[in-house]
């Protein structure tokens, strides 16, 4: 009895640490995935050509604009301010304190308005401007809602690499 008794010990021992390693791992991959970077699909024709209508995989990190490193030209997952449901993917244009003048409606005419950013606020717009709701539609967003920077592409496997 003493030895079926010690068997099961052993065996309940190493169920235990195992399970405390896989614990341990999903903790590391959580912390990772939230916090410092994940894969992301983004698609949609408001990126067009940076990219593809279809989708792509791009690796998102979440330091940067916690850190107020994002800046003109970064490609951001924001937090739609129409839908706070759903992340756009968006090019920063211009940050706090800037001038911008855009065209109002570059599919019908050739109107433009130029308007300064707000304190806390940038201006983002798809590389697209014929189809794409961005900050000519809703204006100035703020920095807060800025999830994360687009750090590289990784599928398609032909267009892999830094954005």
């Amino acid at each position: 009895m003493k030895l079926l008794f010690g068997k099961w010990t052993a065996i309940a021992k190493e169920s235990i640490d195992r399970a405390a390693i896989v614990a341990k791992f999903l903790c590391l991959l959580h912390v990772t995935n939230t916090y410092i970077f994940s894969p992301t699909l983004v698609y949609g024709p408001s990126m067009l050509p940076t990219l593809n209508l279809t989708g792509d995989v791009v690796l998102s990190e979440y330091v940067s604009h916690r850190l107020g490193k994002v800046g003109p030209g970064d490609v951001v997952l924001i937090q739609s301010p129409e839908n706070p449901r759903k992340m756009i993917t968006k090019r920063v244009v211009a940050m706090e304190g800037e001038v911008v003048s855009f065209l109002v409606d570059p599919s019908r005419s050739d109107r433009s308005r130029t308007v300064v950013v707000p304190k806390g606020h940038v201006w983002i717009q798809g590389d697209n401007i014929y189809a794409s709701n961005d900050s000519r539609n809703f204006g100035p967003i703020p920095y807060g809602l800025i999830q994360g920077k687009v750090w590289c592409r990784v599928w398609p496997i032909d267009g892999f690499g830094s954005l």
